[in-house]
């Protein structure tokens, strides 16, 4: 049975590497810290994940000690990528296509957004474009996290219609920040600290797989979104009932 158009939502902005694609920025961020011989640990990655480029190398070379430059961070960072990608090449993750129906099908406009360029959306999603609306993809590395930016900039729209699916919990302090309605899709490279961060923020939905945003998960975090909730209990003390198939964190 279709489900009914969801009340408040009008956009989900779409993390592309995380979520519709494998993450590829965590492992590499790694080998480089164990190329230098620093800690991989928590503070690190809440200092160069979902920063602009400039500013995640020079936290980079702050937490190493490093003598090299910002901008020699930045081309270490794209060649070992290079390295990475020929045995763990870019792929879409299972369930995005259906997710991107789902959003869809619910009367959501979509947009997605990285780090990256057009080019890299283009390569990897370009053949599923239609299901994108406005420029498609946003390259948010000038303003990252970038949530004001693509909100009311690009859409023009009040912070309550708008739902971010990210990888990344600095997005998810961002979203708290501004009560914007959140779900959180962490990775599961071995090394990464992305989930116990989420939990540190207080994001209440972390799903594990695509499938997981399933139709009631959106339209519970549709009410919440319409509640002024998304970030608190309601006021009958259970505003997250619904989400069967998420982590739910109060």
């Amino acid at each position: 049975m279709p489900h009914a158009p969801l009340r408040t939502l009008r956009l989900a902005a779409v993390d592309i590497d995380g979520v519709l694609l494998n993450d590829t920025f965590s492992p590499v961020i790694h080998r480089l810290a164990v190329q230098q011989g620093v800690e991989y640990t928590p503070e690190l990655e809440r200092a160069v994940f979902s920063r602009p480029r400039l500013a995640a190398a020079q936290a980079f070379v702050q937490a190493t000690g490093s003598s090299v430059s910002p901008q020699d961070i930045i081309d270490a960072y794209f060649a070992e990528r290079d390295r990475y990608l020929r045995t763990h090449p870019v792929r879409v993750l299972d369930g995005a296509l259906a997710l991107l129906q789902r959003l869809r099908a619910l009367g959501l406009q979509i947009v997605c957004y990285g780090g990256l360029d057009k080019s890299h959306f283009d390569r990897h999603l370009g053949t599923w474009a239609s299901y994108f609306t406005g420029p498609r993809y946003i390259c948010t590395n000038d303003f990252r996290p970038g949530i004001p930016e693509i909100t009311r900039d690009v859409f023009g729209l009040p912070f309550d219609q708008v739902l971010f699916i990210d990888d990344v919990a600095t997005v998810a302090e961002q979203a708290k920040e501004l009560d914007v309605a959140f779900i959180g899709h962490p990775g599961s490279y071995a090394h990464g600290f992305q989930r116990e961060l989420m939990q540190a923020v207080g994001v209440r939905h972390l799903v594990d797989s695509l499938s997981a945003i399933d139709e009631e998960l959106l339209a519970c975090v549709d009410r919440e979104a319409a509640e002024g909730t998304s970030w608190r209990r309601g006021s009958d003390g259970d505003a997250s009932d619904t989400t069967r198939k998420s982590e739910v964190l109060s």
